[in-house]
């Protein structure tokens, strides 16, 4: 009896010792893909070859939960196939941090959550994760979180040099300074998001550096009537260009979709005229460009800033059953400001098709090809040649296996 409680007294001394409501899991990703493209991007030239290579990201993700503390630490290595020798000898190649963050839950309903995380809001237009590219997207930020019957967050974010004492900053990221505000609400079949950003650039002339403003005003919408479900962004852009210009800039979407797997929807993001002077050119900044505009990239992945802008016709299919998913999407292209005196605002059509098969929870494989009919017009703003064929492919493998939970 005697030896039975002190067995019980130890368990129970183990118990309150050990932090019982706490959780932790260990998983990780690997995705190679292998891409064959001719005209990826930008039209292809008549002497040009196909190109195909294989990139790989691999990822090593530990979470933590606890009653008033989560953490996160995603340890990622990205490379493309056959750039890194065998026998390794240096550091270039060596695994980044992509996320690293500890969010404090101050109350029920308050949390402040810092460091290198990703941003993510509404359907990825302004904050994405760009979690179609290996690399990925992530920003060093703190987000103060309020999280009840609404949804308010404010981001911060400043940026230095390793050496800050002359508070000059000359880093590869794209804002010095940020702020925003995010607002959202949702009811049984609606739900309305409201984005106020602020995005300072850092200007340097000789020894002198200022920060140049612009804001991104506007919000998401979606709602249901009946069968149909309807979904649409509005945003406007002011402030001023990194080059000083006084911007003025709009993107609009709004598309339909029912259940039986169609999509039809149209947006524009405003451009500059060939005879404009003021800034007119939307930019989405920090968004998962990839999944809107067509999946060659033509526009505003890495390019098609400040430019003419863009209007997107698209009807998008998508059908899923059981481990199997099949998606046809059509764009047709169209410039949103004048690209010269004579040329018309025609820029192609694009046919995307998908399949991805789910082999179990851990593992899927995927795969695509894309075609790009593109136009004169598009020829003046991407030189090549349109009667080339344009194309992009790929297969990819994706496996994410949880080590420990």
């Amino acid at each position: 009896m005697k030896k039975k409680i002190i067995l019980s007294v130890v368990a129970l001394l183990a118990m309150a010792a050990s932090p019982v409501y706490a959780q932790f899991s260990l998983n990780g990703e690997f995705r190679p893909r292998t891409e064959v493209s001719h005209g990826y991007k930008t039209l292809a030239t008549p002497d040009q070859d196909a190109s195909w290579y294989t990139s790989q990201r691999t990822r090593l993700n530990a979470l933590y939960k606890s009653e008033k503390v989560i953490t996160m630490m995603s340890l990622q290595d990205v490379r493309i196939w056959g750039s890194q020798a065998q026998l390794t000898t240096n550091e270039d190649y060596a695994t980044s941090i992509h996320q690293a963050w500890a969010e404090m839950l101050l109350t029920p309903t308050l949390s402040v959550k810092a460091g290198r995380q990703e941003v993510v809001y509404d359907d990825q237009r302004i904050f994405g994760n760009v979690g179609w590219a290996q690399q990925a997207r992530s920003h060093d930020m703190l987000i103060l979180k309020y999280q009840k019957d609404i949804n308010l967050h404010f981001g911060f974010a400043h940026h230095e040099n390793s050496n800050p004492a002359n508070n000059l900053y000359d880093g590869a990221d794209a804002y010095k300074n940020l702020q925003f505000l995010w607002f959202n609400k949702t009811w049984d079949k609606a739900s309305l998001s409201l984005l106020a950003l602020n995005n300072g650039l850092a200007v340097t002339t000789g020894d002198k550096q200022e920060v140049r403003y612009n804001q991104t005003l506007g919000g998401h919408a979606s709602f249901a009537i009946g069968a149909v479900n309807f979904a649409g962004n509005a945003y406007l852009q002011t402030g001023k260009t990194a080059a000083n210009a006084e911007l003025s800039a709009y993107n609009l979407l709004l598309e339909a979709s029912v259940k039986q797997g169609f999509t039809l929807g149209f947006e524009r993001l405003s451009g500059n005229a060939y005879d404009d002077t003021k800034a007119k050119s939307f930019t989405p900044l920090y968004g998962t460009n990839h999944k809107f505009n067509g999946y060659m990239d033509y526009f505003y992945v890495g390019n098609h800033l400040n430019s003419v802008g863009l209007d997107d016709f698209y009807l998008k299919y998508g059908y899923k059953k059981d481990k199997l998913g099949i998606d046809a999407h059509i764009h047709y292209f169209a410039a949103a400001a004048d690209i010269s005196a004579n040329a018309r605002r025609s820029l192609g059509t694009e046919i995307d098709l998908q399949a991805a098969y789910t082999i179990s929870d851990e593992a899927s494989i995927s795969c695509g090809y894309s075609m790009l009919f593109g136009t004169d017009s598009m020829e003046l703003l991407k030189d090549g040649d349109k009667s080339t064929s344009n194309y992009w492919g790929y297969i990819m493998l994706t496996v994410t296996p949880n080590f420990l939970k």
